[in-house]
Parts: structure tokens; C-alpha cells; sequence
């Protein structure tokens, strides 16, 4: 088989691509780099397309290398990667609903995003018309004595945002679950076309909103990448810093939910509290409680004080010692680990052909964290420890959050220790009179976040992809729902939180 270094350079080489390489491939080589994928060597990365090429990122993770294969479809076809590797079918139904491009052999032809109530099919493609009904969706069956089945959703009882799951039991155990989601498609990415560098960046802010600074980190590192534009390093700790209070709120968040979910409110409670402090300061800080438009292209919109510095150094010394008493609480309570411990589980080669990413990945023994594999700034000037598990349950979910938790603690007293004194927070992007793309990998809380962005001659989006870690998730919560009852999904699902929104873009 073709090495990684032979592939990147077995086609005409896109010069206008930062800070990897992209190369414009044939279809022999397309199917080699599936099948280097196949044996387990590289890692599907993402998937999308246009009016007439399809691309394809792909990782060499030992390599710490990354590149974008595209293959031209001037007949609107080209060959299935879902045929051979299962974690591109939904990304190639999604993009034969998104671009009109048929990938040839794709074992499920059935639409994922388009559920047949847009005004227009192929809305990134040829913009076809809708047919005037939507036709029924086919979910998949199973069969055996005693079967039946249980449709949950979209509408939940919770406020959450809306996805169906369609259950097949042999009494309480789940013989089947399946999915099905879309239903929350905003059309960022046709929303994108056209938009200026500032609106796209509040789009892309806007993906999923739990996510809303690594989103925006992402997309401002792609743009930076396709300008060859370097920021501050000012700017570049206040990113850190945000990108760290995030992950730290919603790992507080996730941990007191999945403990509400097996019964156990008292956690739910305290960890709420915790939360709410660093959502509090993050206002006080940042001027939003999400910090919510504060990363753009060329830095960030908003500047520390030493008020501000004291305030979360503050906030730290308040987490610490209580956080330290719910570690406890959890890991001494019989009734809690009972629900948790052996739960749910995802085996590692599953986890490992399907690059999951976050704390899916890592309690499930795959080691990838972008912050330290590709070791971006300011993380690779900074002390941390990625937390790995192997026996994938719920319970091994919960502690790889518990210590992300406790290397974040650790991460913000680096950043703000070290955090430079130069005033600069923002560099002006001007037009480059050319067109240029750039690619970046960012993790956010859940994992990955992959943003590729394409900037016409007048400095406008002209084509944008996000692809969020749940895309790479959502799938194994299917094969870790089986065999369990029903009644734990709930707390399985909790345990995943994957994004609807970042999902449905």
C-alpha cells in the first residue's frame, strides 16, 4: 500500500492550501487511501463536497500529519467510502442531500439530513426542486420472536433538542437502536456562501452553542491558516483561556447530569453550582456567559483586565477543594457505580476505527487529543496530562471528564501565569486579490472540530465545512445501547452528549 508522504504527493498539489497539503487525486488513488483507512492505518477526518468535487481529510495520526484528498466528479458520482468503511456513510448520505453527489455503492441510500421539507434538494449542489411530498422514512428492522419496537421522539420530554430514536427490544433488553437526526438543520454552510469573514465567524460561532468558542477558534485558525496570517500571542492565551473555561463548565455540567440520570440529584446539584460560577465569571470576564463572538479572525474581540486575571484565579480556588469533595462523593457511592460500571460500553477497536474523538475516544483507549497530537499554540507550551481509559462504560466517561476537569483547573492557572503583557489583541485581515483555503483542527470539549474554509479574491467565504466529533459519536451510541435495558439509555446517552445542533449544521 502507498504511504501517506506518497499519497499527498501523488496528485497536482493545491498551492493555495494551508498549513497541510491538499491534492486534487484520480480514483485509484482515492481507493488506496480508503483502503490504508480500512486496515486501520489513517483516520477519516471529514467529508464534504461542492457542485463537483468531493473531499476527503484524512489523518496519519502517528505521523501527525494531515491532508485533503479531492476527487472530481464531473459526472456527479464517485466511489463509496462507506462501502468499505462505516464511518462515512451517514457523511456520504449527508452529502449527497447537501451537493447532489452520488457516492457509488453506498450500502444505505436513504437521505439523513433532508427529510424532504426543504423548499430545495441539493441546497450546495444544483438547487433542484423539492418534490411536493415527503416520502416516508424506512427504518431498518430486526427480527425474532418477541420483538417489538419503541419510537422515541423527536419531541422529548426534556428540554433538549430534538433527534428520534427508534428501539427494538426483546422485552427490556435492546436488541437495535437507531437513529435519526436532522432535525434541527439550520443551513450554515449555504448561510456561509458569499459572507463576509465577520458574519461567517459568528455563523460558525453559532454551530452548537455548548461549543461556540472552539467553534469559533477553528474557524478564525482556518481563515488565519488561508491568509498566513499569525496573531498575537496574547490573543492566542486569551483563546486558550476561553477554550479551557468552556470545557470546564460543560464537563461540570455532564458530570452532575449523568449522575441525575442514575437517581443521584445531590451531585447533579452541586455540580450545577460549580458551573454556574464559571459561567458567572466568564460574563464578568468576557462580557457574555458563553463568551459567544469573543474569538474572531485575527485574535479575539475582548481583553483581560487585572481585575479580571484575580477574578478567575478566584474562581479557581473556589472549584478546587469543592470539586476534590464531589470526586469522593462519586467514587464512594455503591448505588451510583452500580448504574455506571459496566454500562454502555464501547469496545476500543470500535472507538479506534471510528476516530472518536474526546472523552468517548480517550475512555475508550484512543489517545488523540488535538491539543497535544497536533499541538497547536499555546497548548504546546503548556503542561498536561491526556487522560485515557480503556474500559469504555459510562463509569470510564464520567472519569475522563473528572480529570479533563482537573488538567483545565491546571491549564488556566498556566495561561494566566504566563498570559503576555503586549496590548495587541487583534490583527486586521485584508484581501489577499487571490483565492485561498485553509484547514484547522481544534478540540473542543467533546472532541475534534474540524473547519475547512475557502476565501475568494475579495476576502469573502466562498465555500465553509464544519464538522463536528459527534458525526464520529453518534454511531457508537448505537452499538453501546445494545444489550443493555431500556431504562439506561437515558443515562447512556447523557454519558455521549452528542451535539443535535453541531450535527444537523
Amino acid at each position: 500500500m502507498p504511504t501517506f508522504a506518497e499519497i499527498v504527493t501523488s496528485g497536482q498539489v493545491i498551492d493555495s492550501f494551508r498549513p497541510w497539503r491538499r491534492v486534487a487525486v484520480t480514483q485509484d488513488v482515492w481507493r488506496s487511501a480508503v483502503e490504508q483507512m480500512v486496515a486501520g492505518s489513517w483516520t477519516l477526518l471529514a467529508l464534504w463536497g461542492d457542485r463537483t468535487t468531493v473531499y476527503m481529510a484524512i489523518l496519519d495520526e502517528a505521523a501527525r500529519d494531515i491532508a485533503v484528498l479531492g476527487l472530481a466528479c464531473p459526472e456527479g458520482v464517485f466511489p463509496s467510502v462507506g462501502l468499505d468503511h462505516p464511518p462515512a456513510l451517514r457523511l456520504e448520505r449527508a452529502l449527497q442531500d447537501l451537493c447532489g453527489l452520488t457516492a457509488q455503492g453506498l450500502p444505505d441510500t436513504r437521505p439523513w439530513l433532508d427529510h424532504g421539507r426543504w423548499p430545495v434538494r441539493h441546497p450546495l449542489g444544483s438547487h433542484t426542486a423539492a418534490a411536493p411530498e415527503p416520502r416516508p422514512y424506512s427504518f431498518l428492522t430486526a427480527e425474532g420472536e418477541g420483538l417489538h419496537q419503541i419510537p422515541v421522539g423527536p419531541v422529548h420530554a426534556g428540554i433538549i433538542e430534538p433527534g428520534h430514536f427508534r428501539f427494538t427490544a426483546n422485552g427490556e433488553t435492546v436488541v437495535r437502536l437507531e437513529e435519526r437526526l436532522g432535525y434541527v438543520h439550520k443551513g450554515i454552510e449555504t448561510l456561509m456562501c458569499g459572507a463576509t469573514l465577520d458574519k461567517a465567524a459568528r455563523l460558525a460561532g453559532r454551530a452548537s452553542g455548548d461549543s461556540t468558542v472552539a467553534y469559533a477558534i477553528a474557524f478564525a485558525r482556518a481563515v488565519e491558516a488561508a491568509c498566513g496570517l499569525e496573531i498575537s500571542p496574547r490573543a492566542t492565551y486569551l483563546r486558550a483561556l476561553m477554550a479551557e473555561l468552556e470545557r470546564l463548565a460543560n464537563h461540570l455540567g455532564d458530570i452532575g447530569a449523568i449522575c441525575n440520570d442514575a437517581a443521584f440529584a445531590l451531585m447533579h446539584a452541586h455540580t450545577s453550582v460549580l458551573r454556574e460560577r464559571v459561567l458567572r465569571t466568564a460574563a464578568d470576564c468576557f462580557g457574555h456567559r458563553l463568551m459567544m463572538d469573543r474569538v474572531v479572525p485575527g485574535g479575539v474581540s475582548v481583553d483581560l483586565s487585572r481585575p479580571d486575571v484575580t477574578h478567575i484565579r478566584d474562581l479557581l480556588r473556589t472549584i478546587r477543594p469543592a470539586f476534590a469533595t464531589l470526586i469522593e462523593l462519586y467514587d464512594n457511592t455503591a448505588s451510583l457505580q452500580d448504574r455506571t460500571v459496566g454500562t454502555g460500553i464501547v469496545r476500543p477497536a470500535l472507538a479506534a476505527q471510528y476516530g472518536a474523538g474526546g472523552y468517548i475516544g480517550r475512555a475508550s483507549g484512543r489517545t488523540f487529543d488535538a491539543r497535544r497530537t497536533l499541538a497547536y499554540p499555546p497548548y504546546d507550551m503548556l503542561d498536561f496530562d491526556v487522560p485515557v481509559r480503556h474500559d469504555g462504560d459510562v463509569n470510564a466517561r464520567v472519569w475522563i471528564r473528572i480529570r479533563e476537569v482537573e488538567q483545565s483547573l491546571s491549564l488556566i492557572a498556566q495561561i494566566l501565569d504566563r498570559l503576555p503583557e503586549d496590548n495587541t489583541t487583534r490583527i486586521e485581515i485584508n484581501s489577499a486579490g487571490e483565492t485561498r483555503e485553509g484547514l484547522a483542527l481544534v478540540e473542543g470539549f467533546r472532541g475534534d472540530i474540524l473547519a475547512w474554509v475557502r476565501i475568494d479574491s475579495e476576502g469573502r467565504v466562498e465555500r465553509c465545512h464544519l464538522r463536528d466529533p459527534s458525526w464520529f459519536q453518534w454511531p457508537l451510541l448505537e452499538a453501546a445501547i445494545e444489550g443493555n435495558i431500556v431504562a439506561d439509555f437515558p443515562l447512556c446517552n447523557k454519558s455521549f452528549n452528542c451535539s443535535y445542533s453541531g450535527h444537523d449544521l
